[in-house]
């Protein structure tokens, strides 16, 4: 059912005719778990049709580029490498922007992780005590094993740089576990180490929205940021000057979102919902 529109804010109507692209969470608002939406393909359908450029965005790093246009293919959504950005694309960004010596990396991360930094040019270094890594990378690790989080932590604190690739705590699920996400691992080796991260990639970090301004050329009052979280796809567009819109399909609730500072430009239920918003100013 389309939204009465008097119910979207002065802020919003005024920035919805602005938009030309869409970035869009993954997790939460595009699929759940491997499950997709019903609303996402017509929503993409949708942005076509109105001329509206889309990008991926994921603070997962579990998996590579390669293997999330495929999970994506198999989802019906034919996506291409250039509408796909992940935190472990921060990560190789940061690394080789603000770090351009590191090379050597004492990773906890999925062999998806383990890929992209390899193909990127790092050396990955196992779990030795002689193998001195230049820095050590924390990621999404579902492979995680006690004896790397304790030479993690070795190397942190021996003052090695620490980096995270997302704050994220858990990673969304419709099965019956909780799935500890990065932040909740890095939060770990914080009190085993006494050592704060270096830097804290991912969403809500704003850079990673900055890259897609660039590659289309767009000025942040083009751009709408996408998802289901609070903390990471909201206060991140907040950050990096978008348009913020929360869709109730995935983390946070529409009671959370009103006692949220700063709040989203937008509460929908789904992506069906924004993309009525969406058509409606376009045509005006």
């Amino acid at each position: 059912m389309l939204l009465d529109f008097p119910a979207v804010s002065a802020k919003a109507s005024e920035r919805l005719g602005r938009i030309r692209h869409v970035a869009l969470d993954m997790d939460g608002t595009v699929y759940m778990d491997k499950a997709l939406f019903e609303t996402a393909i017509p929503f993409l359908q949708l942005l076509k049709r109105l001329g509206l450029g889309h990008t991926f965005l994921t603070n997962n790093p579990s998996k590579s580029a390669a293997e999330y246009l495929t999970q994506l293919k198999g989802m019906g959504i034919h996506a291409t490498a250039d509408q796909l950005y992940t935190s472990a694309h921060a990560t190789i960004d940061f690394l080789k922007g603000k770090h351009p010596q590191v090379r050597r990396l004492f990773v906890l991360g999925t062999p998806g992780l383990c890929d992209e930094l390899t193909a990127a040019g790092f050396e990955l270094l196992p779990d030795d005590p002689a193998a001195t890594p230049d820095a050590v990378i924390v990621g999404f690790d579902q492979t995680l094993t006690y004896p790397r989080l304790c030479r993690a932590a070795w190397w942190i604190k021996q003052g090695k740089p620490f980096i995270a690739t997302n704050p994220d705590l858990v990673c969304p699920t419709d099965k019956p576990t909780v799935l500890v996400d990065c932040g909740a691992i890095t939060a770990a080796l914080e009190r085993a180490t006494g050592r704060r991260p270096h830097a804290v990639l991912g969403k809500p970090d704003p850079a990673m929205l900055r890259g897609i301004l660039l590659r289309h050329s767009l000025t942040p009052e083009n751009l709408a940021m996408v998802g289901d979280r609070l903390y990471t796809d909201m206060d991140m567009a907040h950050r990096a000057g978008a348009m913020g819109v929360l869709v109730l399909t995935g983390e946070a609730t529409a009671a959370e979102a009103q006692k949220h500072v700063p709040k989203p430009d937008l509460v929908v239920p789904t992506l069906a919902e924004f993309g009525e918003l969406l058509q409606a100013y376009a045509a005006r």
